[in-house]
Formats: C-alpha cells, sequence, structure tokens
C-alpha cells in the first residue's frame, strides 16, 4: 500500500531550524532565535522539538538576515543515505533507461519486494547547500535531479525532522548497467540538502507536495509536483533498513526516493537553475556547475 501520512492539524506543534557559519538559528511563527551550540551534538537530540521549544521561551528574537548564509543542516559526523524505486514513477523511469541494458526486471522485482533499495549517498564534503552548487559528471550523458523529501533522525533510529533533498543521478551511467549505481550516485557536489529542518511532532500530511522546477536562461525547461501520499513505503520502513545492520553515532539523513522523474528527452545542462519545494519546509535552490 502507499505510503499515507498523518494529517497535519493546526495545534500540530513545528519549529525550522537553520545551519548557519556562526550560529544555530531556530525560527518559530516568522520569527528567529540564535543559539550558540555546536551542531552535530545540538541535532543528534530525540526530544530535539522539546529542547528548541524551551529554548524560543528565554530566547530574544534576532534580525532575519541571520539566514542570508545557510549550510547545508547536515552535521560533520553524519551520513546521506538515499532510498530508491518507492514511487511507481521511479519504477517505470528506472526500467526505462535500463531496458537495453537487460536490467528493467530489477526495478519492478525491488519496488514489489519486502526489501527496499537503500545506498550510501554522500559524505558531508560532497553535499551542498541552499543556494550552493552541484555537478553533472563529465563521464555522463544523461543527467537529472531527483526531488526527495529527507528524514532527519538521530543516532537512536528517532525522525526529528525533515529537509529538502536534491539527489543527482546520472541516468546513462545507471542505465547502462545497474551494477554501476554507486558511480551514478556517489561523486563530488553529488546531492544538495536544505534550506532548514522543519522539526515536528507530526509527519507530512498527505496533502504536502513536492514540487520540482528547473530553469535554464530565465526559462522554465521543466516542471511537475507529486504527492508524499504517493510513496510506496513509510518513512520508519526505510530508516529500520538502514539501520538494520549500521549504526550511526551522530544520526544520519535519509531521502526517501522521488516521484518525479524527466522523461528521456531531457539532461540538464551546466548553468541550469533547479528549485525543489516541499510544503512546510521551503525551497532549496541550486545551479549545476
Amino acid at each position: 500500500m502507499p505510503y499515507m501520512p498523518c494529517m497535519v492539524n493546526n495545534k500540530t506543534n513545528k519549529m525550522k531550524l537553520y545551519k548557519t557559519p556562526n550560529t544555530i538559528v531556530i525560527e518559530q511563527h516568522g520569527n528567529f532565535y540564535a543559539v550558540n551550540k555546536e551542531w552535530d551534538e545540538f541535532i543528534n537530540d530525540d526530544n530535539l522539538l522539546q529542547k528548541i521549544t524551551a529554548l524560543v521561551s528565554v530566547l530574544q528574537p534576532v534580525d532575519a538576515s541571520v539566514i542570508n548564509n545557510v549550510l547545508p543542516p547536515m552535521g560533520s559526523g553524519q551520513e546521506l543515505w538515499a532510498c530508491g524505486v518507492t514511487y511507481l514513477r521511479s519504477k517505470v523511469g528506472r526500467q526505462e533507461e535500463s531496458k537495453a541494458a537487460g536490467g528493467a526486471d530489477f526495478y519492478g522485482k525491488v519496488y514489489d519486494a519486502a526489501r527496499p533499495e537503500v545506498f550510501f549517498k554522500a559524505t558531508p564534503h560532497r553535499v551542498a547547500g541552499h543556494h550552493g552548487w552541484v555537478r553533472i559528471r563529465k563521464d555522463s550523458t544523461w543527467d537529472v535531479p531527483e526531488p526527495e523529501l529527507t528524514l532527519v533522525v538521530t543516532s537512536s533510529g528517532k525522525i526529528i525532522g525533515y529537509t529538502i533533498g536534491n539527489d543527482m543521478s546520472s541516468r546513462s551511467i545507471e542505465g547502462e548497467n545497474p551494477l554501476y549505481l554507486p558511480q551514478a550516485k556517489t561523486y563530488d557536489e553529488c546531492a544538495a540538502l536544505g534550506p532548514c529542518i522543519y522539526v515536528t511532532d507530526k509527519p507530512p500530511g498527505s496533502n504536502t507536495f513536492i514540487t520540482l522546477e528547473i530553469n535554464r536562461s530565465n526559462t522554465t525547461v521543466f516542471k511537475d509536483s507529486i504527492s508524499v501520499s504517493q510513496m510506496k513505503r513509510t518513512p520508519e520502513e526505510l530508516v529500520g533498513y538502514v539501520f538494520k545492520e549500521c549504526s550511526f553515532p551522530h544520526g544520519c539523513l535519509i531521502m526517501t526516493g522521488t516521484g518525479i522523474v524527466p522523461g528521456s528527452d531531457f539532461t540538464l545542462q551546466s548553468g541550469d537553475e533547479i528549485k525543489i519545494s516541499i510544503g512546510n519546509i521551503g525551497t532549496l535552490v541550486n545551479t549545476v556547475r
């Protein structure tokens, strides 16, 4: 059955958390509060929402310019993992690109299998932030961004927040052979995260949409949206498999897969602007180097 998250009601307690070069910034109801804490330890907390709620009650607001320059919301000791073929459209897209190589059956099988596809994506130095650069591989001829709801998970395996992920992918390399997946997915500037972590006590509702827009020379060349309710697997299920035989002392981030796949007639070019929006979280903007 598709993932059917709970509806978010007006009583949901929710905040945003930004990582900046000098401080951690909490946003609540349009007000911003600066906290001088070390990010890795601060974020790896099962009671993060309660902690920042308490902090806001005793802090004075600061100017909104404090978030003019934000970093990827990822700790220096964290890893970024990713999941694939969690939406029907992703299964179809992967089958199309790998058909000539005889790999189409693999994607159909993993979509229906009990075990999901999960893979290591990146270490922090390969991840860009909001308004940062992402790259397409020089040895690839067909490249796309994959917009994904991304889970922020503590070392105990608890989901404490959500951010926006851009899983850059070489469709030509992965389509040539499924065993080339690590090369198609992991390289310098292969991912982006941001602009913030949406910290809430409820998961994104079924009315939450992911939107991808790609602009080239001030013209929109691709735009599409999908509801997170179309995700086949639950976030908890994906976390369970990532954590099954791996430990994460500082927690980790997990991309949950994409439901938006541009057609075979589209490939990214240097200079393209990628905008990914997810309801309640915001918009992540990156430029292709």
